[in-house]
């Protein structure tokens, strides 16, 4: 790809936003807030076959979106500047970061594990230099602000962690102070992503101050991860001799909750049977929203009953139903508000304009971990 000159937009901020996920790669153009262009890319088995590594897919991916933004019509010297989803970084404070040297070896050398989302940083960075603009992630998932407290899990060998939907939740909860009136980083909420992986986070003051390890099941069972299982019961499994270290691991994550339940992860099908009046599918249905109403309940007193509002979102928070059964269990502590789907793109070109506009200064990736 080689460098093309222009100059950047005087009036308007020009964004290219990249978010890459295991078989597709999402890429965006935003003006200001407004998202002007966009497209899916799906990459196909036999495209990503050559890799060993996620992680060695990038310069693909990146001639890949080169071809597409060249054809939108889009010159890379009009961008303000390129974000990207971050990755498995090490545990970082939310906000926007610059993308530098240290977090792109970082997510070379997979400090944290293997995920596509750690293409991000790099292909940003890439484009980004042929535009002479800066590249930035905005709050990956390894997002920690953690209270001290909540960081104790009963055993000293055994430190709960904060991995967790934290671009999505934290755009919703952005969504949710501007609708409110008020600064997000005044008022104390309440987050559930609704998706594959479920988390529920509570925000106080701008800061997730405690929230449920989403990548490994914790918290509620979801459409394919167990949620917290019984632990005498979980240990005795692990020694029985019927499965192995990999077997128990999918029964977590991949092949517990729903999925498990039911045989499938696809919550329309789960939708439809429901409707048709199924009531083994709605009881389990309906257990994973009293799982969540539970988990809801737990942080309402983290946050010592301050709870300003509780706040849904993820793709399952369409489903009218389920919300219903959640809120009924809840309202009782806030108001419930609903922004179903997901922001991520919207979120990843809101956070670099914070920055862009002096409202926010970018982070510079630093973190304690060597």
């Amino acid at each position: 790809m080689t460098r093309l000159d222009g100059a950047h937009m005087a009036q308007t901020h020009r964004l290219l936003v990249i978010n890459p996920g295991s078989t597709s790669t999402k890429i965006a153009v935003f003006e200001e807030a407004e998202s002007v262009w966009s497209t899916n890319i799906f990459h196909s088995s036999e495209d990503l076959a050559p890799f060993e590594r996620i992680i060695d897919q990038y310069s693909f991916r990146e001639e890949v979106i080169a071809g597409e933004v060249q054809r939108a019509g889009f010159e890379l010297g009009s961008f303000s500047a390129v974000v990207g989803r971050g990755g498995l970084v090490y545990p970082i404070p939310g906000g926007t970061y610059l993308v530098t040297e240290r977090l792109k070896r970082d997510l070379l050398d997979e400090v944290q594990g293997s995920h596509a989302s750690n293409l991000g940083a790099l292909i940003a960075d890439r484009f980004a230099e042929h535009a002479g603009c800066p590249a930035y992630i905005v709050d990956p998932v390894v997002v920690d602000e953690m209270e001290p407290l909540a960081r104790y899990s009963g055993s000293p060998v055994i430190q709960r962690r904060s991995i967790f939907h934290a671009l999505n939740q934290k755009a919703a909860a952005r969504r949710a102070a501007e609708d409110l009136g008020a600064s997000y980083d005044e008022i104390n909420l309440i987050v559930v992503h609704l998706g594959g992986g479920i988390s529920v986070g509570a925000h106080c003051q701008g800061k997730v101050i405690d929230v449920n390890n989403a990548l490994d099941g914790e918290g509620p069972f979801t459409p394919e991860r167990s949620g917290g299982l019984p632990s005498g019961d979980l240990a005795r499994l692990c020694f029985s001799g019927r499965y192995t270290l990999d077997e128990v691991k999918k029964l977590i994550k991949g092949r517990g909750g729903i999925v498990a339940y039911l045989g499938t992860n696809d919550m329309r099908e789960v939708e439809k049977k429901v409707s048709e009046g199924d009531a083994r599918w709605a009881e389990v249905y309906e257990a994973m929203a009293y799982q969540i109403a539970k988990e809801i309940g737990c942080l309402a007193a983290v946050l010592e009953g301050n709870v300003d509002a509780i706040v849904l979102t993820g793709g399952i928070a369409y489903d009218r139903m389920f919300v219903e059964w959640i809120r009924r269990r809840v309202a009782f502590i806030a108001d419930v508000l609903v922004y179903p789907g997901e922001m991520e793109m919207e979120a990843l070109a809101r956070g670099a304009l914070r920055v862009l506009a002096g409202r926010e200064e970018a982070r510079s990736y630093d973190p304690a971990t060597p």
